[in-house]
């Protein structure tokens, strides 16, 4: 893996690059929202078109959404420290979760206060053609900037920024709606101006629950789905020395991926090799997603899955030997060496004796034997030299 020291200063320059891009076309959307909010508030109050007041709220709605994304931004797109070692995107999450949450509220009061005007229509007064320009403006102009957002969005990778363009495109579709009823409410359909305005209020809060919803999913560290848990799990399993994937857990970071994967690989490799093959997984796994930040992974000798994990109570490396020379017919030569086995609760041993020419071989067979009286004791193999 590349030192995390050289990919500070290149990964900082792609943060502020990032926060740049974010604060730039969230500045623009605030700009047009406030004009296109005053321009819809004003236009309906003049011309009688309850529609069109309600989507002018919904227009500077997106302003105090703007608003959120600039501070959210300009903290989570901070270079990881010691305190938070994987970054700030959670500060991302919590930003659009803040934003669904506060377009329920809007969508739920618009709702309830026109479905009440529904009730009593006499005497509602019908709106003028100024309407219909008020909307195609923006119509055309909050499409233009929910294009423009969702581009720059996606280019940096950022969920809060994709939800503030599907806010623009929201309103772009309300105006749609203004426009269609206004059309009608001009041919004496009165009740379609506010039959309108609950419909746009239904779409606020149907775009606000799935950007909250999506953000806690994700708050409470929601797995990746089973199609592309089984691409990685694949992925894994294809690399040579790999003999099974019996563990892999996910969980989202913004729009980074964090993995866990348990390794199987055969029992009688050196660590330096299982080590070798979980990197070669690392990047299988990194060919396949691009976002993802971080693998953990560990390398098991036998698959947990199949029979109960090994005991912490086996004996350690000093306590088998102090077995042995109890059992060793001489002293064991003090440039032995073991290499242990944990496998299946049992411990099986290779021992590796230097011996001149002079001195007799043990009987492993013999020593074997005796070493069965040990509840752990599994196998002894001696080698030569």
């Amino acid at each position: 893996m590349s030192d995390p020291r050289t990919q500070a200063p290149s990964q900082r320059k792609a943060l502020d690059t990032e926060r740049h891009e974010a604060t730039r076309i969230t500045v623009i959307g605030m700009i047009l929202d406030a004009v296109l909010g005053a321009i819809k508030v004003v236009g309906g109050l003049l011309f009688h078109s309850q529609a069109l007041i309600v989507d002018g709220i919904h227009s500077f709605s997106d302003v105090a959404s703007d608003v959120v994304v600039l501070a959210v931004m300009r903290l989570s797109r901070q270079a990881p420290d010691q305190e938070h070692p994987y970054g700030h995107q959670r500060i991302e999450t919590l930003g659009t979760m803040v934003l669904g949450s506060f377009l329920i509220a809007v969508g739920a009061a618009l709702a309830w206060d026109n479905f009440l005007r529904l009730l009593d229509t006499e005497g509602a007064r019908l709106p003028q053609w100024p309407v219909l320009v008020a909307a195609a403006i923006s119509v055309l102009s909050k499409e233009w900037i929910y294009r423009y957002t969702r581009r720059v969005g996606l280019a940096i990778r950022s969920d809060l920024i994709v939800a503030n363009a599907w806010h623009s495109r929201t309103d772009a579709l309300s105006s749609v709606v203004v426009l269609v009823s206004t059309a009608g409410a001009m041919m004496g359909h009165v009740w379609l101006d506010v039959l309108a305005a609950i419909v746009i209020s239904i779409l606020i809060v149907h775009i606000g629950w799935r950007f909250a919803w999506d953000s806690v999913k994700e708050l409470v560290d929601t797995g990746l789905s089973p199609e592309d848990t089984e691409t990685l799990r694949e992925a894994a399993k294809s690399v040579e020395g790999v003999r099974n994937v019996h563990e892999l857990r996910s969980r989202k970071m913004g729009q980074d991926i964090l993995l866990d994967v348990h390794l199987v690989v055969r029992p009688e490799i050196s660590v330096s090799e299982g080590h070798q093959i979980g990197m070669r997984v690392v990047a299988a796994m990194r060919a396949s997603f691009d976002n993802i930040l971080d693998i953990n992974f560990h390398v098991d000798a036998e698959n947990d899955d199949e029979q109960s994990p090994t005991s912490e109570t086996l004996p350690n490396r000093s306590q088998i030997r102090e077995a042995l020379e109890e059992h060793f017919p001489v002293d064991l030569p003090p440039n032995s060496r073991f290499r242990l086995h944990y496998l299946k609760n049992r411990v099986h041993i290779e021992l590796f004796l230097e011996l001149d020419g002079q001195q007799q071989r043990p009987d492993s067979q013999a020593i074997s034997q005796q070493m069965e009286s040990y509840p752990w004791f599994g196998s002894l193999h001696i080698w030569f030299s």
